[in-house]
């Protein structure tokens, strides 16, 4: 038997030349890897890795992902240098906090950006210039009261929150994307400066834009804004066609 080594002809490539992006999603979302892999260029990626989570969508559930943050960090190419890593869980920051999602990362991968779904709906409220907010959800009334009062905590006028009522965190993302339009459009308070889609298992994205037109606002998912916040730390030059006026008017700026 011969055996015989290699050696390329050509220059290793570096792939994702832009932007590598390590995701913390849910163990249980159908959605976010899609619409990421449809919001972000080509030459940025994301890498995912998941956290356990824990059926029925609480508050209290919600907070026992807290100790499975760090590992999954750990678990996004290891030994490699990421740009961002999101923790993607709008309800999931809520109940743990901003600060201490960002802890949890930094216990394994300490020299990195850590953005999640309400860091990044607050920088893309205050870049449209934002203050009064409608919010459309599929969670729970308890769940949706403790993310009216986290936004208005930080001084923004929450005029109405709706939700789907929705405990099991996979069974979100089977809602139909046409629910979610129509949703969006008839419950927007008319006085909202934009309205806020909230869950990265939402399958918000597709219908965006047609949101927008109908509201002749902003509209800002959790997705879209994880994607538009990732992309204005890489200082991604381009705009992002389709998606509505965040990324499409907001990138490098």
């Amino acid at each position: 038997m011969k055996v015989e080594t290699l050696v390329p002809a050509y220059a290793l490539e570096h792939l994702a030349p832009l932007g590598r992006i390590g995701v913390i999603a849910l163990a249980t979302d159908f959605n976010i890897e899609q619409d990421l892999n449809r919001l972000y260029p080509n030459d940025v990626r994301a890498f995912t890795s998941r956290v356990r989570n824990v059926n029925p969508l609480t508050v209290e559930n919600l907070r026992t992902m807290a100790p499975g943050i760090s590992a999954a960090a750990d678990a996004i190419l290891p030994n490699t240098d990421l740009d961002v890593i999101i923790y993607a869980c709008t309800s999931g920051t809520v109940a743990i906090g901003n600060e201490r999602v960002t802890e949890l990362v930094h216990q394994t991968r300490p020299n990195v950006a850590v953005i999640n779904p309400v860091t990044a709906a607050l920088n893309a409220f205050d870049v449209l210039g934002a203050k009064k907010l409608s919010i459309l959800t599929p969670y729970t009334d308890a769940v949706n009261r403790e993310m009216a009062a986290m936004f208005s905590a930080e001084g923004y006028e929450v005029l109405n929150i709706v939700g789907f009522g929705f405990e099991d965190d996979t069974a979100m993302t089977y809602i139909s994307p046409e629910d979610i339009a129509q949703a969006a459009i008839s419950r927007c308070d008319p006085a909202a400066d934009l309205l806020f889609i909230s869950c990265t298992a939402l399958r918000a994205t597709s219908v965006l834009a047609r949101v927008e037109a109908a509201l002749d606002k902003p509209v800002v998912s959790s997705n879209q804004a994880l994607v538009w916040d990732s992309l204005r730390l890489l200082k991604y030059p381009k705009p992002i066609e389709g998606f509505g006026v965040l990324l499409e008017q907001h990138l490098a700026q």
